[in-house]
Order: C-alpha cells, then structure tokens, then sequence
C-alpha cells in the first residue's frame, strides 16, 4: 500500500480532488493535518471529500461580496460576528463544508468571543456566501446543517436560497436584508468592481445603501 501526506499534494488553481470512501475519522485528520492556514477549500459529503484550489476570479468575487455584505450590517447597525470559510461540520449528519464567507446576524451574540464551533451545541450561520466558479455548492450539505439563508453567486448572478421546512426554495428577498433590492444590486457592484476597481466601488455602495435607508 502506498502512503503519503496530503500536504504533499499540489492542486492547480481552478482543479480540484476528489477522494472516496473518506470516514469521519479520516475526514477529522486530514483537517487536522491540513491545518487552518491553507488555501484549499474541503467539502465533505456521506464519505467522499472533495478539495478544491480556488482560482483568483472566485477570491475576488468573494472578497468583494464579503465587504458589500460587512457594509450593509453597518450602515443598517445590525450586529453581527464573521467566521469566514470556518468549517461547519455534524458528525452524525456526515457532512462538512467551508463556505467563501459566513455571518452570524439573528444569533450574533451567542457567538461573541467563540474560537471553536459545535454545531451540536452552537447554531448555524445565519448568512453564508458562496461563489461558484469551477464547482456547484452543496446544497443538500446547507440544508441537512440548517443555514437559514444561503447566498449563490454564478456567471454574474446572485441567487438567495431561503431555508423552509427544511429544504431551500429561491427567492428573490433576502430575509436578512428584505427591504433592499439585493439580487440586483449586489451583481451590479461585484461588475462595478471589476472596471473600477475594489474602493471606489464600496464607497460608491456605501453611498447607495445611505440613500436607500433614508426611502426605507
């Protein structure tokens, strides 16, 4: 039998890897040999792994988001507490994914502070970004943790998954943001920012958001 660290592999940006018959146990030691300093994204689903290299394109699609995102919260003054691409992990729903960013909005407070997540014990996100670039996000990943609101950005679009009874339906309103225009607006100035670049265009959103607060 052939052996060897998976620090040893080297994934193109924009490839990924796939790995089968991955237990949970062997799923827990990879992160833990992986560490949390890497660039590679893992998602685990019922025993196949897969690790995927993001390409630049999907980092600042995320990136910009993530900061259109931050200044919503703040110029609305809702609280939140970001984990990025933490882990969110159930053992007994064998499933495992690192999503581009995640927010803690309605549950803030029980998670000020928190280094380490047991969703055994700690609620889900109540926002998470994804950004699909060369793989799909797993819904069904999404759902079985229960993340109520699941934000899908794809070939310039942003499609918001609202979680009911269980399983995702598409909508059109945010329920984190839902007196705002976001399937629309949020495209606009991740394209904004491809031409005009990352600061301008946040100040610029900042800007919109104002306007739009004192209409609300």
């Amino acid at each position: 039998m052939v052996t060897f660290k998976l620090r040893q592999l080297s994934v193109p940006p924009g490839h990924r890897i796939i790995l089968h018959d991955v237990n949970w146990q062997k799923f827990e030691a990879i992160l833990e040999e992986l560490g949390d300093h890497r660039a590679a994204r893992l998602a685990y689903s019922h025993g196949t792994l897969e690790m995927r290299m993001p390409l630049p394109k999907h980092e600042k699609a995320k990136v910009i988001i993530g900061d259109l995102v931050k200044i919503l919260l703040e110029e609305l003054e809702i609280d939140c507490e970001t984990f990025g691409s933490t882990t969110f992990k159930r053992e007994d729903m064998v499933f495992g994914v690192e999503p581009d960013d995640s927010f803690y909005i309605q549950n803030h407070a029980q998670m000020i502070g928190k280094e380490r997540i047991d969703l055994k014990v700690d609620r889900p996100p109540d926002l998470v970004i994804e950004v699909d670039v060369t793989s799909k996000t797993q819904l069904d990943a999404y759902e079985a943790l229960r993340v109520p609101e699941l934000w899908r950005y794809e070939d310039s679009k942003l499609q918001i998954n609202i979680l009911q009874d269980g399983k995702y339906i598409e909508s059109e309103i945010s329920s984190t943001f839902s007196n705002l225009p976001i399937v629309e607006v949020i495209p606009q100035f991740v394209e904004q920012s491809r031409t005009l670049g990352r600061s301008p265009t946040l100040r610029a959103f900042r800007q919109w958001v104002k306007e739009e607060i004192t209409q609300i």
